[in-house]
């Protein structure tokens, strides 16, 4: 049983799950391997000089993996909710969590078959994102959304920005006090 779910592991993704993770969280994030930082060429990434896609999404996962997080390289098929439980089924398994993240990038093609609401796009080829409120939660509950697909800019910063964001409004309800998590030099 996972804390939070992730899926998409795209710099929203992965950030996310960076910040759940190194917060004791059980996390797993699925990577389609379908984000469009793959093809990315990156030189307005605060912190990196410069840096081509496949590498700030490997970067990104390693990371969340150093801090505990599971990555499964697989597409989410289907998602089962039975009360407050979630059941994410791939062709690797099934997983069962208390919260899901979606950060699938351009892609709303989960969340609809979830039942998530949709609204028209902003950002430029974006066609639908997910309905969120001003902390990221969908409709559904424990439900939330971060970066493009919940209507934020597709650069990486701003959606790496995003999923932390969200992650730490997850973290916060999870422990029922507001979450900080500030590293000091050693």
């Amino acid at each position: 049983m996972y804390d939070i779910a992730i899926i998409g592991a795209g710099p929203a993704g992965a950030s996310a799950a960076i910040f759940a993770a190194k917060a004791g969280k059980k996390v797993v994030m699925f990577d389609s391997g379908k984000s469009i930082t793959a093809k990315a060429w990156v030189e307005n990434h605060y912190g990196v000089k410069e840096i081509e896609g496949p590498k700030l999404l490997k970067d990104g996962q390693e990371q969340a993996k150093k801090f505990g997080a599971e990555l499964v390289e697989a597409e989410v098929q289907e998602i089962n909710e039975d009360a407050e439980l979630y059941t994410i089924q791939t062709e690797q398994g099934n997983f069962d969590t208390s919260h899901i993240i979606f950060a699938t990038g351009m892609s709303v093609k989960a969340a609809e078959q979830f039942g998530l609401d949709t609204t028209e796009g902003t950002e430029p080829r974006v066609a639908r994102t997910i309905k969120v409120n001003e902390r990221g939660r969908t409709g559904k509950p424990k439900v939330w959304a971060a970066g493009t697909v919940a209507g934020v800019s597709v650069h990486t910063i701003v959606t790496a920005g995003d999923g932390a964001r969200v992650a730490i409004n997850v973290i916060s309800e999870l422990n029922g006090e507001r979450y900080v998590d500030h590293d000091m030099m050693k």
